[in-house]
């Protein structure tokens, strides 16, 4: 167990919701209008090379336009200008926000947060309030030995967070990084899963290469998906014959965790998370799905819900090094 042209300013409130931007201007805050769902989502970006911080806004204004959470969005900061910096690997303010969340939402790589930070994420994980994972969350901490919360690390004897919380933690690229996509295919055990609702088999598709998992995932871990290698980065490209697709790994699993209360935790998991993942209508229906589940909600998922990119929505390609320079969250409106 862890320790701890210009749209009049009606029809913009109708896309978007109302955006208010919180302390320090480091903080983007969706508040939905009209009938809400009662529910708080935290969502925190900070990697530099799948592009989570176009991934995470778009994300929050579909919760909060379409299906009524409150969202709110963390980056990593720039502690002298403000900026948004990817490759800043110790400052995500806001996490407080975490306090009062019902959701978490987290999409970081390697980030060395100093105690002060860390102790929100810490309590929220201790509290068995649901977690969903993407992608890099898997290796979400790579703290100092002298850290208070070491043991989050991804290459802790345990595998930290990503072992410990979400199932798995970093181990390699299981397909050929940038020259392979993944095509996601339903698990047939599990096709009755709400999380799966009104998804199709094969629907899901990555331009980033499926992740190494040790198998069987541990606990009581389910697998939704499965990746299927493809031999190009197209989703109509062939899958690659041979061992690597024999077994496939997973790529969407749900799992719970015994939190320090002792509660279960449910948690979602998911190795699919670059920004160009968003612009696939099966990507974002599984996410959407997987808040509704993880909220204890999943009697409300319909397989024609609204799931549709909420704005302009142009992501850049994954990369390190390629975000947009000189950005600060209230861009992201």
């Amino acid at each position: 167990m862890l320790r701890r042209a210009w749209p009049t300013l009606s029809l913009l409130v109708l896309m978007f919701a109302s955006t208010v931007l919180c302390a320090e201007d480091a903080t983007l805050v969706f508040q939905p209008n009209g009938a809400a769902k009662g529910k708080s989502i935290v969502l925190i970006s900070g990697d530099d090379e799948y592009r989570s911080e176009q991934t995470i806004p778009q994300l929050a204004k579909i919760l909060s336009s379409h299906h009524g959470f409150r969202c709110t969005v963390l980056f990593a900061i720039d502690k002298h200008d403000g900026t948004i910096r990817p490759d800043e690997p110790d400052n995500i303010p806001g996490l407080e926000a975490l306090d009062s969340a019902d959701l978490l939402i987290i999409l970081t790589r390697f980030r060395n947060l100093p105690d002060s930070q860390m102790r929100h994420i810490a309590n929220y994980v201790d509290s068995g309030r649901p977690i969903i994972g993407m992608r890099t969350a898997t290796h979400a901490f790579q703290l100092d030995s002298s850290s208070s919360f070491a043991n989050y690390s991804w290459n802790s004897p345990d595998g930290g967070f990503g072992r410990s919380v979400l199932g798995e933690t970093w181990i390699s690229h299981h397909s050929q990084h940038g020259k392979q996509s993944t095509k996601g295919l339903l698990n047939s055990d599990e096709i009755g899963h709400p999380i799966l609702e009104g998804i199709r088999d094969g629907e899901i598709w990555s331009k980033t290469d499926v992740y190494e998992t040790r198998l069987p995932l541990p606990g009581d871990s389910k697998t939704l998906v499965f990746g299927e290698v493809l031999s190009g980065m197209l989703p109509t490209d062939a899958p690659v014959a041979g061992a690597v697709n024999h077994p496939m790994m997973p790529i969407a699993w749900v799992k719970t965790y015994k939190a320090a209360n002792g509660k279960s935790a449910r948690v979602f998991t998911t190795t699919l998370g670059t920004s160009e993942d968003l612009l696939v209508e099966a990507d974002r229906r599984l996410l959407v799905n997987a808040c509704y589940w993880a909220l204890g909600m999943e009697k409300q998922i319909k397989p024609n819900m609204n799931v549709s990119l909420v704005g302009n929505y142009h992501p850049t390609p994954f990369g390190f090094g390629m975000f947009i320079k000189n950005m600060v969250p209230s861009d992201f409106r």
